[in-house]
């Protein structure tokens, strides 16, 4: 701001919306938007809220407004002017002059019906002669870069403007500034923001929550119709940039014509970009026709050196720039815009996302015991019925047991709502062995090797489908056996060939089953599953159900 402890409110004008059917500017329209801008602007200066005091009886006493445009780098790039170029840098001029002209015009005009802002009788002569300087520096813009009436009309605006004000005053001592419109752009349909060019054809936005845009430049077009080409040509060259998301390279382009898609990154597949020094020109060219400042950052490629950055900034103050912000490419881990959607993937790292249960959720509660020892599971379920959380009731409230049944079932339950499947935590819990074990009464479960090993198989059972439930015994000495007799039949028609045949699922599976079998109490040996037990097939012992 101009003055401490002040406080503007902003506006900003999507220039693309005054750009007539056949590509000129709308000059009186555009005056016409500006006119009711400021006295929106001047009504809300009353009606805001203010953070402090002072800041309040400041922006009461000298009602700053900060008036702005968006989209010009849009409007440069469909009118078929380079950004980086002495065309752009004056028809911006021209139309930045016409802005500020008419916002202190109508400020005047405002002044004349209502009074001036409080502070303007002790600033009268140093505003009046600022204006002045306003109008002189219009008369330097280039005749035979802008148009005739967009010419006249941004010079003549300041005659007015001095005039009116001389007379009765203004009613605010800022009117405009050139604010980033950063996300406001993307509600506004703007492809480039406040005095900016585009950051390139086609970017890739990554957005807060996950995911990613994929943004278009929807300029090109127009800027290729300006230019000449026909409607094939135009659906040609706009289909290799959405392909390739460069410009370089299209076909039917004319070389001569590649500066005007030249934007603030290079692209992906290509080499062409503007030059730093462009948009500090750029700034430099708007600057003598803004109250305020542009805040505007200067693109600067990865190599660039200390030395390179500190001529910057001593550019731009030797252009009379009265702030500048400097980034430099890669300079951060991450950024929201990314020429590349490769890079982007790549320095994008996946987050875990919690899954929720709704406070109202439908739950399953079923009754256990294992050995004597009884229990209750209870499951939370989402919409779909699938479990989010389990709650696991046994012993006494405060004993080891209930605290570490506690303990685990709230970390399964974030498990879950983190995305770990069900099938992957049964088959890891199931079949565990610690005491308590035993007989549970459940005939699906006859026999628990532990609580985990009984809560897992009750959850596999109950929620996974039934190609995901674990394969008993029986299916499996089935299946190996099955696999035993294909593998002996290939075998036998291949017996000249001699290689060592990969284990099976059905028998990686039995393996599975197996691998935690007991030894039998009796001789010692490995005991087989036998349904839900055991059985010794040595001796013939089991272990108690068969």
């Amino acid at each position: 701001m101009f003055l401490d402890d002040t406080a503007c409110n902003l506006a900003s004008l999507n220039l693309m919306k005054f750009r007539t059917n056949d590509g000129e500017f709308d000059v009186e329209s555009f005056c016409h938007a500006v006119s009711i801008s400021i006295t929106a602007q001047e009504i809300e200066v009353g009606n805001a809220s203010y953070p402090t005091p002072k800041i309040t009886q400041n922006s009461f006493d000298y009602r700053p407004l900060g008036l702005g445009y968006a989209n010009l780098g849009a409007l440069l790039m469909a009118r078929g002017l380079p950004y980086d170029s002495e065309e752009g840098r004056a028809y911006a001029s021209a139309i930045t002059a016409l802005m500020s002209g008419q916002a202190y015009k109508q400020s005047a005009l405002i002044s004349r019906e209502i009074g001036p802002f409080k502070g303007f009788e002790k600033n009268r002569e140093p505003m009046l002669r600022v204006i002045k300087m306003h109008g002189l520096e219009a008369d330097k813009i280039e005749n035979r870069y802008v148009p005739g009436d967009l010419l006249t009309a941004s010079r003549k605006v300041w005659d007015d403007a001095y005039a009116i004000g001389r007379e009765y005053g203004f009613r605010n001592s800022q009117a405009t500034v050139l604010a980033p419109t950063g996300t406001i752009g993307f509600m506004m349909d703007c492809d480039t923001t406040g005095v900016e060019p585009d950051i390139a054809l086609v970017k890739y936005k990554k957005l807060v929550g996950g995911g990613l845009l994929k943004i278009v430049n929807q300029t090109v077009p127009l800027s290729l119709n300006k230019l000449g080409y026909i409607d094939e040509q135009i659906e040609h060259i706009t289909a290799f940039i959405d392909k390739n998301d460069t410009i370089e390279g299209a076909p039917h382009l004319k070389e001569e014509h590649l500066p005007v898609f030249d934007c603030a990154f290079k692209p992906a597949n290509g080499e062409r970009t503007i030059h730093y020094m462009g948009h500090v020109k750029m700034m430099a060219a708007t600057q003598p026709f803004i109250s305020g400042a542009i805040s505007k950052t200067v693109n600067m490629p990865t190599d660039v050196t200390s030395a390179d950055i500190a001529n910057t900034y001593l550019e731009a103050w030797q252009l009379g720039l009265k702030s500048i912000a400097i980034y430099r490419d890669g300079c951060k881990r991450t950024q929201p815009l990314n020429t590349s959607l490769d890079q982007l993937v790549a320095s994008t790292k996946l987050k875990a996302v919690r899954r929720r249960l709704p406070d109202e959720r439908q739950a399953v509660t079923h009754k256990f015991s294992i050995g004597g020892h009884e229990g209750y599971i209870t499951v939370g379920l989402y919409e779909d019925a699938t479990p989010g959380e389990i709650f696991i009731t046994m012993s006494k409230e405060g004993s080891t047991i209930s605290g570490l049944m506690d303990a685990f079932a709230t970390s399964v339950s974030m498990a879950l709502q983190y995305g770990v499947p069900l099938r992957v935590l049964v088959e890891k819990f199931s079949h565990m062995r610690f005491e308590p074990s035993g007989f549970t009464g459940n005939k699906d479960i006859p026999m628990a090797k532990s609580i985990c090993d009984y809560i897992f198989r009750w959850l596999g059972k109950k929620f996974l489908p039934p190609e995901e439930q674990a394969v008993t015994v029986d299916t499996l000495a089935s299946a190996a056996a099955a696999q035993s007799v294909e593998s002996a039949h290939v075998a036998k028609l291949h017996s000249s060939i001699v290689e060592e045949r990969p284990t099976s699922k059905a028998e990686r599976e039995v393996y599975r089953a197996q691998s935690d079998a007991p030894p039998c109490h009796a001789c010692g040996s490995i005991m087989v599953r036998n349904g839900s037990c055991y059985k010794c097939t040595n001796c013939g012992e089991t272990s108690g159900c068969s």
